[in-house]
Parts: C-alpha cells; structure tokens; sequence
C-alpha cells in the first residue's frame, strides 16, 4: 500500500526503512542522496584508456580492475608527465582527509562499470567521447563552426576534386571519373566544372577554370573573374602552371590548411549533394546497397559511356543554377541570386585567357626548321611556317596536350599559330600500340605473382609458445637442384682451375715449400745443398 501510494516499487520501499534504521536523519527525506565526498570523476588516465580501448568503456573498467589489483602496472606519472604520488588507501568507514577532491583511482579500487560510465557522460562532452573513440575527425561532428559572410557574386570561389562513384565506360574498361569545378561562394552557383576519365591533374583544374571564367557559349551565364579561390593543398592546384595563371589574371589564391574540410564547405556540400541528388540513381553506382550478406561489385554490364555521364553532369549543373532552391537564398535560384547582384563582374577575352592558362616552356626560343618546330623530341607544323625557316618562336602548351602546342612571338609574345604533331599516329595505331601495352602490363603482373607465390612460405599455426615452424617438404634431389640452379651467383663455382694444368715452376725459382708442395705432392722441396746457386 505504502509503494502504491508513492509510486514507487516495494523495493524502493524496502531501501529507505534500511536507510531509515541506520540514520535517523534519512527518515525526514526518503529517498534523497547524501552529499558525495569522493565521487568519482574522469583523469587523465581514464582518458588515456579510453583512447587506447577505443572508446569501449567496459574493456577500460577491466583495465582499471587489473591495474588497481596488480600494484605493479600501476603508472608513476600523468599525461603531462607530472609526477603524482599515490596516497594510502581510505579505512572503510574513515572520512577522507583535506578536500572533497577525488582519490586517485587506483588507490580507492576500481570504480563499477555503472559508475564509470555515469562519470564519462557528466565530466565528457559528447565530442571528446567520439574523439577518444573515433579520432579528431569524428570528435568535429560535434563541433560548432561559425558561418563566413556570404558578401557579393564572384567575391570567393571554392574548388575541389570529386572522385564520382560511378563506373563509366571509358575505352571498354571500367571507371571512376573525377569531377573539378567552381562554386560561388556567395550564390552557390555552379561556375564551371571539368570531368576527366583517370586522375585529374594541372590541366583539369585549368580546364575548369576556363570554363568558369568564360561567360560567351557554349559556357555562362555564370561567370567572369574572381577575386579570390579558396582551394586545399592539392599538389595539381599548387602546381606552378596554376599558382601562375591565378597570377597573371589577378586572382588571389587562399591556400588552406591541410585536413580541413570545414573551412571551404560550400563545394564540400556540392560534393555530398551531388551524390545524393544525381550520381545515386546512375547505373554501376558502387555504393548502391545490395541483397545478401557479402557485398557484390557493381554491374559493368550498361554503363553509362563517358560521353553520356558528362552531358548528365552537365545537365544536372544547370538544374542547380536554375530550379533548385536552397534555404539561405530566400526562395529564389542560385543563378537569379547571382544575376541579382550588382556586383560588377570582369571578364577576359577568350583569347587572353587560353594565353593565360598555358605552360611556358622555359626554354630558350626555338628555330622553325624545315622539317618544323622542334619541342619534346617531335616535330610540330603549322601553315605560318610556310617561308619562315630560321625564325625562332616560343612554345607554350596546355599541360598534358601534346597533339598541338602554341607560338609565340619571343619579343613582343604575340601569338603566331598553333602546331600540330606532324607525324600523329592514326587511331587504329594508337590503339594497337594500347592494347600491346596492356598485355605487356598483364605479362608482367603474372610474371611477379608467380614469382611472389614461389617465394611465399607457410607456417605452421600455433596453439602454444613456441619458435615459428615452416611447412613445405624438400627431398633431396629437389635441394640439390635448386642449389645447383643458384650456384651461378657464386663466383668460385665459376673457376676453372683444370683448363691450364699447374706445372712444377724451374728449379731455378725461390718457390715456397708449401706452394711447391700443394702443386706436386711428389716434389720435395731441394736443400740448400741441391739448390743451384741463382745466377
């Protein structure tokens, strides 16, 4: 009736009169806790173990049990390698001397797993427990990040790589294309992107730029130059064609730390959406969740080609900037934010910018021959050339494009004109010459793996302590051929001492007695008596 008419269970009941007969004072408020003098909290230590267990705080009670009943793993100093010095342990029923501050652990025990993990919740936040467990990276989820003012329309871009996951067909093989583009910070307008089939480089960043830059067709309307790029440690964006493009068209260039994400998170966000909104639904998806337990590659069968992702891309790019809404613009486009601001935008000539964007050769100008423009052990020809043997030019290039490179003037660097290779392989050439080194790559691959397995021993396994045993049997025959097939490495089994027998040397000769002896036995060696005297 009592437990009734408390809402409590009977239990709860029977706990307070057993705390009520030991102290009177717990009958005037059932129930309520007495104040805790050593209560137990996290220290460095617990930290420690929590790192090491990986945030499992069950295996780190275990390890404090072991620890305070073994006085020996019982560590000497902190974290910070302060000495501490471990107080004796408290009478049961004595009251704690000095301060309410918290004993060492292992000198009270160890505490419950209960208590344990009540400590962990109250004296860790929610990110420090992910960080213990997880990393750095998980303990950022938990962190607050501040919101960078949006400003005006080409005030900052942001650019990354994106390694879409997506098998496309690219020359009958299968794969992941990586995407390089230009968002707007302050509009989220897409301003240009470039795909490129294997790992982009220098020249993907440059070709994304290019299209961001432009604003004439087949790119726009977003577009124009601007002031600042906002772009990670990427070797291919700090290579020295970009940093002197950005240069040259007076763009700032903000290098980030390494390892941050969070500081360009607008193209972070396009990268996630992305996936989510368009590269999920596309065949050979490889994230693409599957029946069974044992995850099954995806389907190269009906793969999109490479030409087909790219005008998808594309597409959806345009279905961004022109239909989507996101919440921070009000209702309105990212391409209608942007054509609302009134910003000025600067724009560059075509021309100008494909200058810009080139890789100088460095090289002393070149002589037009007659058989052209010498540049990379190939010959280059254009129809300027056509009665201008003798004239020296300057070659420039786009990364990576050797089919044609650009002249220019060495004086005054006006552009001359564009050469092509002169003796370009066709494309059936090409491909032969592909498929020959793809199978010279297959030949060798299986020449290493086969020698890797003959190399490869095996082991015995173990129940027990004991020194590592090989398995494989050898007959005798079998070592001695093996043997026999490595001698070529020793140098000695390669004299032959037989080819020009040794011959007594002339009597007249101071030879050694043991030389003498090791190259006849039968000889003796003369006496001072027998010896002729030396002329």
């Amino acid at each position: 009736m009592a437990a009734d008419c408390l809402e409590v269970s009977r239990r709860t009941v029977w706990r307070w009169l057993a705390a009520a007969e030991q102290d009177k004072g717990a009958a005037r408020a059932p129930g309520s806790r007495a104040p805790a003098t050593t209560r137990f909290t996290v220290t460095a230590e617990v930290r420690q173990l929590l790192a090491l267990w990986g945030g499992n705080v069950a295996a780190v009670q275990r390890e404090l049990a072991a620890r305070a009943t073994t006085p020996d793993l019982t560590p000497t100093a902190s974290a910070d390698d302060t000495p501490r010095t471990q107080e004796p342990p408290i009478a049961p029923g004595a009251e704690p001397a000095g301060t309410c501050a918290p004993a060492p652990v292992l000198a009270t025990g160890a505490p419950s797993l209960t208590t344990l993990r009540r400590a962990i919740r109250r004296d860790l936040s929610a990110g420090e427990r992910a960080g213990l467990a997880a990393g750095e990276r998980a303990a950022r989820k938990h962190d607050v990040f501040l919101t960078r003012p949006r400003g005006h329309r080409n005030a900052v871009w942001e650019t990354d790589h994106k390694q879409a996951p997506v098998l496309v067909d690219v020359d009958g093989q299968a794969r992941q294309p990586w995407i390089t583009w230009y968002v707007d910070c302050a509009t989220n307008a897409i301003a240009g992107l470039a795909v490129t089939p294997g790992r982009p480089s220098r020249e993907s960043v440059l070709a994304a730029l290019r299209s961001a830059v432009l604003r004439t067709d087949p790119y726009g309307p977003v577009g124009g130059l601007p002031a600042t790029v906002r772009m990670d440690r990427g070797g291919d964006f700090l290579s020295r064609t970009v940093t002197a493009a950005f240069g040259l068209l007076k763009v700032e260039v903000e290098d980030l730390p390494a390892y941050t994400p969070h500081l360009k998170g607008t193209v972070e966000g396009l990268n996630r959406s992305v996936e989510r909104m368009h590269l999920a639904a596309l065949p050979g998806y490889v994230h693409q969740p599957r029946p069974g337990r044992r995850p099954r590659p995806a389907d190269r069968h009906g793969l999109l080609s490479f030409e087909e992702f790219t005008t998808g891309l594309i597409a959806w790019a345009g279905w961004w900037n022109t239909e989507r809404r996101p919440a921070p613009l009000k209702g309105r486009t990212p391409l209608q934010a942007w054509q609302g601001d009134p910003a000025p935008v600067r724009d560059i000539p075509p021309g100008d910018l494909w200058t810009f964007t080139l890789e100088d050769d460095r090289a002393e100008p070149r002589p037009v021959t007659t058989r052209g423009v010498r540049f990379k052990n190939r010959y280059y020809v254009a129809p300027w050339m056509t009665g201008r043997t003798g004239t020296r030019v300057r070659v420039r290039h786009m990364p990576h494009h050797l089919h044609e490179i650009e002249l220019f003037d060495p004086a005054t660097g006006r552009h001359l004109a564009t050469a092509h290779l002169a003796d370009e392989a066709t494309p059936e050439q090409i491909a032969a010459v592909r498929r020959a080194r793809t199978a010279r790559t297959r030949r060798l691959r299986r020449d290493l793996e086969q020698a890797q397995a003959q190399r490869h021993e095996r082991y015995a396994a173990a129940t027990r302590p004991e020194a590592p045993r090989t398995l494989g049997a050898l007959t005798a025959a079998e070592a001695g051929l093996e043997l026999a097939a490595s001698t070529h490495t020793d140098l000695t089994a390669l004299a032959r001492p037989d080819l020009i027998a040794p011959t007594v040397p002339p009597e007249d000769w101071k030879t050694p007695p043991g030389l003498l002896t090791a190259i006849s036995p039968t000889a003796r060696p003369a006496t001072e008596a027998t010896r002729k005297p030396t002329p």
